[in-house]
């Protein structure tokens, strides 16, 4: 708030010259400045906001007033507040000839757009006017604006003017196109990767701040190949040599240090040419050694530069008198009572240990000291200079101190990373067997699920292989039952550490004889019904429980099948989990199998064997062959199968008929415009309705629907399936031309989208610190500490003196904790079944209702009965009532069907559509050669529309909706 504050004044104040103060603005910055709540600021700014949107939208605003309405517009949007509406404003005004209100401009469009911003488009041709102009501060706003809103698109139409300013007779501008050069170079190095020598020609530039301009690119480029620059070494030290001995002019000097940040840069490029080549560092230890000698270590900028030698130090090739000035150093920073400054000593100490570890014994009680600081901060970074101190001879000390913090603190995500350096620290370099399970105990018993799964599996893999020793392993495997065994009965233990227990006690539990399987049964039961809420947990106390019995059987001792255990079965039989059921029915048929089929099926002790898997599957070559010589059709890999086939082409032919009634595949054939034909040729009578890919879909359809006459031609014939009208059944929701029997209308259905709808969900204390050395001559070191550094820095070893496995044995990087937990849990399925959508209506179903085989299980008519007006009923026609079936059969007397004898009062068209699913080409009634005359078969068409005929049967409402 005070940056804010101070920035607004000046601001405020710059605008003073010949233009005058706005008591507006200074108004704006002191009520924020002295607001009490963010509800109160947030109050002044929108009334700040409404008040720019009428100013800058007003005719009357001069230039210079809408400069500064642009300034306040700034603020706004530094304090989080939408500004958008003056983003238009801010690119016309870098259209101004005015120098100010053109800076200005620039400003607040490079505040305020981002490279993907639509309005950068409008600001192209602006900024490669801007960079051909004679002034050189036009040039310089330009080119600020380059380096921020060009984007990988726009590169090529400013890279050619970009690269001409690189000669630019001001140094200014000549270091602005250097840095928009390396701009271009992170966004899109293959559009300026023959540009790149232009670094190396800048860093020989007269001017020192282009010279220093050029070392951030050239960083970034020796950092990708190191090997490309090690010609430019001599330079890099020369220039340092220059900068050291105050060779640049006094306006680089940075309190009283001689341009320290160019000095950081070269020391950085050096570490990186530098390391592990003795040639390249031999060049760079005097340069080092002097700036260390030069620093000024009573300001914070000497202090980094000492910090940077230190670092540089530690990747060039080792230099005892280097190494010797860097531990100094260290000793200098963990002397200081600045926090800032022992946590850089603490980090300077880590780097330096990798090239001795025997520097950090020099620290021991400065060390400790940090450890027991009360700063987080510097505690957390003391843990990590232990950690990579770590050795078989202390690491009993750090992992206890490690496991109390995490203990100590509510930060999960830390806890989570400590706790995965305990784990890792632990099967490195344990020192007993003993220590190894009581230290994976506790990480597991205080992190809770916050372990990875990783390490859980991991320690199951540990305990089943061992050390190395067939000795060492029995102990281990029998020291982890006994501790599991006392610690399963507390409460709240993780899901995961209860996982690894049921494993061990089922593996392991009645190895070593000490306990018998009526103990180890009853305690995994208890542990299921004490976590019956959590599916894994159960699951693996199930697989404990077949393993222990299987073990039991194969031994040929009596098993004696607990209550407890008996219930628990009883409970995962009836269990929603199929995962549970299969368990519990795996269980029961263990039980009831005889000893030599369990040896074969759990082998004892066979964890970790490794287990050859055939992929081919080559033990049921033998029943395949049989099944294909006894007919069978051969398997289709799916690589060779097609998208989406007929199911119907892998059965024999005579086998359709028989399955005519079940589910068909095929899609209904496209729909065609109705033209005059005759009656079709006989189909055979085991031929299906021939479908046709559908091409396109049809949302809307309007279509005139025409008459079609009939012809008279004789000769036998069949009726073919007519789907005019007929909604489709895959595919998306469409109709089919209209019926040539309707009167002209437009059928239009608008297919409507599923919408789909997502659901998204340290205390710190303080003290007074001393001063090492103080406490050193006032205090006399306690005996708890030196026994504390004994324990920590006491004997040089390094990190291989630690215990290996004779077999495989997981590195360090095999316990990194993953992006994603991932715990296997058993899935309970659904114990209700989803209810289906409804499908769209089926207008071929005119079957009779007494078919009780095919009778469907609801009506899809009843979506269109809201769609007519049946609030009255039919009146009677002829004297008949509505009940009886009207003299419609009389409307087609013209036409004879002979078919076999059916129930035609309540379904006078039972033998012309599709009744339940059979297709009007497997009928084989022939149709009279007569065909309706087209004024008489209009007329009664008419008619009966007239009449409303409502015809008894399952679908009462059929004719009307079709015919009405």
């Amino acid at each position: 708030m005070e940056q804010l504050k101070t920035i607004g004044r000046e601001l405020a104040m710059g605008s003073q010259g010949g233009i005058g103060q706005s008591k507006e603005f200074l108004d704006l910055i002191k009520s924020i400045g002295e607001a009490r709540s963010k509800a109160e600021e947030e109050r002044i700014v929108k009334r700040e906001i409404e008040t720019l949107k009428g100013r800058l939208s007003s005719p009357n605003s001069t230039k210079y007033k809408l400069k500064e309405y642009l300034i306040r517009l700034l603020y706004v949007e530094m304090l989080g507040h939408d500004a958008s509406f003056g983003y238009i404003h801010a690119v016309k005004m870098t259209h101004d000839e005015n120098l100010l209100l053109k800076r200005t401009g620039y400003l607040a469009v490079t505040l305020f757009l981002n490279d993907d911003h639509d309005l950068i488009i409008l600001i192209v041709n602006t900024i490669q006017k801007d960079l051909k102009s004679d002034n050189f501060l036009v040039v310089c706003a330009a080119l600020n604006a380059v380096c921020k809103l060009i984007n990988e698109e726009t590169i090529p139409a400013v890279l050619t003017q970009v690269v001409e300013l690189l000669d630019h007779h001001k140094e200014a501008v000549r270091k602005k196109a250097v840095m928009a050069l390396h701009r271009f170079y992170q966004k899109s190095p293959g559009s300026v990767s023959h540009l790149i020598s232009n670094f190396r020609k800048k860093l020989c530039d007269n001017d020192p701040g282009v010279m220093g301009a050029s070392l951030c690119p050239l960083f970034e480029l020796i950092t990708n190949d190191v090997d490309m620059y090690k010609d430019l070494v001599a330079s890099f030290v020369n220039i340092l040599k220059q900068v050291a001995e105050r060779k640049l002019p006094k306006s680089y000097d940075y309190h009283q240090m001689p341009a320290p940040f160019i000095q950081i840069k070269l020391l950085k490029i050096l570490a990186v040419l530098g390391n592990n080549d003795k040639k390249t560092s031999e060049q760079m230890y005097t340069i080092v050694g002097d700036i260390m000698k030069k620093c000024d270590t009573a300001s914070n900028i000497g202090n980094a530069i000492l910090y940077e030698c230190i670092c540089c130090i530690s990747s060039l090739y080792p230099s005892p008198k280097l190494l010797e000035a860097a531990a100094d150093a260290v000793s200098k920073f963990l002397r200081c009572d600045s926090h800032n400054l022992k946590y850089l000593g603490i980090d300077a100490l880590s780097q330096l240990i990798k090239i001795g570890p025997e520097i950090a014994e020099q620290h021991q009680l400065a060390v400790i000291d940090c450890l027991e600081d009360p700063d987080d901060s510097l505690k957390r970074k003391t843990f990590e200079l232990l950690y990579k101190m770590t050795k078989s001879s202390n690491v009993e000390v750090i992992v206890d101190r490690m496991i109390d913090y995490m203990i100590s603190i509510n930060d999960n995500h830390y806890k989570t990373e400590i706790a995965s350096r305990c784990v890792e620290l632990a099967e490195q370099f344990a020192s007993s067997n003993q220590w190894f399970i009581l230290t994976m105990n506790k990480v597991f018993e205080h992190a809770g699920d916050l372990v990875n799964v990783k390490v859980a599996h991991n320690l199951m893999k540990l305990i089943a292989e061992g050390f190395g020793e067939d000795d060492d392993a029995a102990e281990l495997r029998s020291f982890a039952v006994e501790s599991y065994l006392r610690i399963m009965g507390e409460p709240k233990l993780p899901s995961v550490f209860l996982q690894v227990i049921c494993w061990v006690l089922g593996e392991y539990g009645t190895a070593d004889g000490k306990h018998s399987a009526s103990y180890i049964t009853g305690k995994l039961s208890d542990m299921a019904e004490a976590h019956s809420a959590d599916d894994t947990v159960r699951a693996y106390a199930v697989s404990a429980l077949m393993k222990i019995y299987a073990f039991e059987i194969a031994a040929g001792r009596p098993v004696e099948v607990l209550p407890e255990c008996q219930s628990l079965i009883g409970e995962m039989l009836a269990s929603h989990s199929t995962d549970l059921q299969q368990r519990a029915y795996e269980l029961q048929a263990v039980l009831s199998i005889n000893a030599h089929t369990v040896k074969e099926i759990l082998p004892m002790d066979s964890t970790h064997n490794e287990i050859e898997i055939d992929g081919n599957l080559s033990f049921l070559d033998g029943y395949v062959k049989k099944s294909l010589e006894k007919g069978a059709q051969p398997y289709i890999p799916a690589s060779e199968r097609s998208g989406a086939f007929n199911i119907s082409s892998f059965k024999p032919h005579e086998d359709h008929e028989s399955t005519s009634h079940g589910l068909r595949f095929e899609a209904y054939e496209l729909p065609k415009l109705p033209q005059p034909a005759t009656i079709p040729q006989v189909l055979p009578a085991s031929m299906d309705l021939i479908p046709v890919p559908e091409s396109s879909y049809v949302s809307d359809i309007s279509l005139p629907s025409a008459p079609v006459p009939y012809s008279s031609d004789a000769g036998p014939a069949e009726l073919k399936l007519r789907l005019d009208g007929v909604q489709k059944k895959w595919g998306r929701p469409t109709f089919s031309s209209p019926s040539p029997s309707t009167v002209n209308s437009e059928v239009k259905v608008q297919a409507e989208a599923p919408q789909l709808s997502s659901v998204s969900d340290s205390n710190s204390k303080s003290r007074s610190t001393m001063s090492y050395d103080s406490r050193k001559t006032q205090v006399e070191i306690s005996p708890e500490k030196q026994k504390l550094a004994a324990s920590l820095f006491g004997g040089v070893s390094s990190k291989s003196e630690g215990r290996h496995p004779s077999g495989q044995r997981p590195s360090k990087s095999q316990y990194q904790l993953s992006d994603k937990h991932r715990v296997a849990k058993a899935a309970a399925p659904d114990s209700a079944p989803v209810k289906p959508s409804k499908p769209p209506p089926d207008l071929l179903d005119l079957g009779e209702p007494s078919v009780a085989s095919v009778t469907p299980s609801f009506d899809p008519f009843k979506q269109l009965e809201g769609l007519l007006d049946l609030s009255h009923e039919a009146p009677p026609v002829n004297g008949s009532t509505a009940t009886q079936a009207p003299d419609f059969m009389s409307l087609f007397s013209d036409m004879s069907l002979s078919a076999p004898p059916t129930d035609s009062t309540s379904d006078p068209f039972s033998n012309m559509g599709v009744e339940n699913g059979k297709t009007a080409s497997q009928m084989e009634s022939p149709v009279s050669s007569k065909g309706l005359n087209l004024k008489e078969a209009l007329q009664k068409d008419a008619l009966v529309r007239q009449m409303g005929v409502t015809p008894s049967g399952q679908n009462p409402n059929l004719f009307m909706d079709l015919l009405g």
